[in-house]
């Protein structure tokens, strides 16, 4: 069943090559704001690896569990405070999110199909300027951490 407002448990994906190349898309509404994937789950009986699996395909086009692809639970958990100017979309009170990490393995850095409503642009960029980019501290550091998890 999907919420009329917004859950607030969400997955963010770090999608990274081998050379520690990462992923970032740029959002729709605020242009400049880069991120990787993430996204809420859209049921409360929804699994975060399922709500990661999900994210990455409406976002990017790329399966998870296709060839040369790895999703990896990073067992990881972040909790923020929501930006007020998203605030409306959760539940009256709402003020906290829980994001729980995971990253994406694949083979090499590749063109991703993006969302048009949800995104305006990609790059793939080394995994310090990667977390230098992005808007979002959560986001950053899991970047930053990305050495230690890359398979």
């Amino acid at each position: 069943m999907v919420h009329a407002h917004k859950i607030p448990e969400s997955a963010l994906v770090v999608i990274y090559t081998p050379a520690l190349e990462v992923l970032l898309i740029e959002r729709t509404g605020a242009p400049g704001f880069w991120q990787s994937v993430t996204g809420s789950k859209d049921a409360l009986d929804e699994s975060f690896e399922e709500a990661a699996a999900r994210e990455v395909w409406e976002e990017t086009g790329l399966d998870v569990r296709g060839p040369g692809c790895r999703l990896t639970d990073w067992g990881l958990e972040n909790r923020y405070e929501i930006y007020p100017v998203w605030r409306a979309r959760y539940a009256p009170g709402v003020t906290e999110n829980r994001e729980r990490v995971f990253g994406l393995s694949i083979e090499q850095a590749k063109p991703v199909r993006l969302n048009p409503q949800e995104h305006l642009g990609q790059q793939w960029l080394p995994w310090r300027e990667a977390a230098d980019k992005c808007f979002s501290p959560s986001n950053a550091e899991a970047i930053l951490l990305l050495p230690s998890f890359a398979l």
